[in-house]
């Protein structure tokens, strides 16, 4: 799908390649209008994108589950309003398996999370501490997320900790434009498995998935 064709899809609407029950596309719609009521108060996301923000960060988000749908133990880096980890656990509410940690040391957003957590079910607790602290507390997790949160040198540095630990886990980014050149920096850096998903709502973004993490000597 290309940017251009992104105005077919009406408000609320979900693409059928993103497939969710009916129970979690009214939870995502509930947690939409949170984003909305709230962004008057906190800078939840930047006010230009707000028109857009069903398909340029709700179904942009969504298309991470898609990806791996399978129940897992996340860790969200920087969460911010929520995407894409509030999503996620949104999702997961379903199977009832699976948990995401939203790390987010902001107190007013951290708040906007415990919210949207309470009205939609969401499968996720909130975590306001940096990244660094995070580390030190939790337990082996499967997957690590963000998006829109750093270059991609530093993602994957605060993410080593937790690749010592789970050799298995699975990295998961969202990058734009310039991700070809963070790509580029990091592997002067770090030894890594990449798998590069083009994003189907923003031209030349993409997911980046990343595995086998280690760093060089």
């Amino acid at each position: 799908m290309k940017a251009a064709e992104q105005s077919v899809i009406a408000d609320g609407a979900i693409p059928p390649f993103l497939s969710v029950s009916r129970e979690t596309a009214e939870r995502l719609r509930v947690y939409a209008d949170l984003v909305r009521k709230w962004q008057s108060s906190i800078n939840l996301i930047s006010p230009k994108t707000l028109p857009d923000l069903w398909t340029r960060h709700v179904l942009d988000s969504l298309q991470l589950f898609a990806l791996r749908r399978e129940p897992a133990v996340w860790m969200d880096m920087g969460s911010g309003a929520g995407f894409p980890g509030l999503v996620t656990a949104i999702c997961l509410a379903d199977s009832g398996k699976g948990w995401v940690h939203l790390v987010e040391s902001n107190n007013k957003k951290a708040a906007f999370l415990r919210q949207a957590i309470a009205q939609t079910g969401a499968r996720a607790s909130v975590m306001p501490v940096r990244i660094d602290a995070a580390a030190k507390s939790l337990p082996d997790i499967d997957a690590i997320s963000a998006r829109a949160l750093a270059p991609l040198t530093d993602l994957l540095f605060h993410s080593a900790p937790f690749a010592a630990r789970n050799p298995s886990i699975r990295l998961w980014f969202h990058k734009g434009l310039d991700y070809a050149e963070e790509v580029r920096s990091a592997r002067d850096l770090w030894a890594f498995d990449l798998v590069e998903h083009n994003s189907q709502f923003q031209d030349g973004s993409v997911i980046l998935e990343i595995g086998n993490l280690t760093k060089f000597n």
